[in-house]
């Protein structure tokens, strides 16, 4: 097995979430800036070195101060706390193309060892560029109140504001490097 490098293509990637809202809808939001160290054979992703960098200030929900509020300290202190990480520890195929892929995630300061459901979405060589190109999607769900993000209130109905599970999920395309 050789391990190749590829570089994320922000064009075509996203780094996601979404979490419960007022305990009857979803809030949704994406991190604008992330890039990630990939080395992978794609023909088999046990092997593969991952880390991944998230620019917390990059945050949009479509609501800027919401936006601020989670920048600020009651959430992710991007003025302390500027990055998210994750490092793949470990990489387990369940099928031909699904893996569970477990590392550690950092927000906040605080890491805890996460299993992310990933799947290899293929590999396709670009008309425009003859690059190499693979694809590959997942998502987790983590308890942001382990993270030290803790804030919330509480609504008139019942209930709080903010639910504490939080589904990360992500959209990858990433170029064979050269």
């Amino acid at each position: 097995m050789t391990r190749t490098v590829w570089n994320v293509d922000a064009v075509h990637s996203e780094i996601g979430f979404s979490v419960k809202h007022m305990m009857i809808s979803k809030a949704k939001g994406v991190f604008k800036e992330f890039d990630a160290v990939i080395e992978a054979d794609v023909e088999d992703l046990t092997d593969s070195k991952v880390e991944v960098t998230i620019d917390v200030n990059s945050i949009e929900t479509r609501n800027k101060d919401r936006d601020d509020h989670l920048r600020s300290g009651d959430f992710f202190d991007v003025e302390n706390h500027p990055n998210i990480t994750f490092v793949a520890t470990d990489i387990k195929k369940k099928s031909d193309s699904e893996y569970d892929v477990t590392g550690d995630l950092t927000i906040r300061g605080t890491t805890k060892p996460v299993t992310v459901d990933v799947e290899f979405e293929g590999q396709s060589k670009d008309p425009m560029s003859g690059n190499i190109v693979a694809g590959f999607s997942g998502k987790t769900k983590v308890n942001r109140k382990e993270f030290g993000l803790t804030w919330n209130a509480a609504v008139e109905t019942g209930g709080v504001l903010i639910g504490e599970d939080v589904t990360i999920n992500f959209e990858i395309e990433a170029h064979k490097a050269e």
